[in-house]
């Protein structure tokens, strides 16, 4: 499993109780391609920009992010049924094409109980009708999508508001 963009840990970013609220972030299939690939759905946005907005805003709530892109659902079920283990608070995802076929990261997902919320770019349930259906969304808190890059953001939002809601 490759892991990249992690950021540092850093004091600032620690809770009352000195622990840091850290997210997985996993982008899947076809997502590296960004700012190349059709761009009238996707827009011209790269991951690279997609990871430095979600870095900034990541700061600015005090959590830290682990990113993590992979063509591949082995990989990506990997790295979620190491989320609890590496005390990830909670994790965004993009499962791009795998939404629709993945029942391996829908039950890796649902095996690990940490809060989960899916996104994408584009509005699924406006595009080909085998995209309109999610095996991903009915084991996650939530779905955001069809807001672009502000779907991520606006993921990562709820993320926080779900990890630091008062027990």
């Amino acid at each position: 499993m490759r892991l990249r963009g992690s950021l540092a840990h850093d004091s600032k970013h620690e809770n009352k109780a000195g622990k840091v609220k850290k997210i997985l972030v996993i982008h899947g299939p076809n997502l590296n391609l960004l700012g190349q690939r059709e761009a009238d759905i996707y827009g011209r946005t790269t991951l690279d920009e997609i990871n430095a907005l979600l870095k900034k805003t990541a700061g600015e709530q005090g959590v830290v992010l682990t990113i993590f892109q992979s063509n591949h659902e082995g990989e990506i079920v990997d790295a979620i049924g190491k989320a609890k283990e590496e005390k990830f608070s909670a994790i965004l995802i993009n499962p791009a094409a795998y939404t629709h076929t993945s029942v391996a990261i829908r039950d890796a997902i649902a095996a690990v109980d940490v809060p989960t919320l899916e996104v994408h770019l584009s509005n699924i349930y406006a595009r080909e009708e085998f995209r309109h259906t999610s095996l991903i969304a009915p084991v996650c808190h939530g779905q955001i999508s069809g807001f672009g890059v502000n779907s991520y953001v606006l993921g990562l939002q709820a993320a926080v508001n779900i990890i630091k809601k008062p027990s």
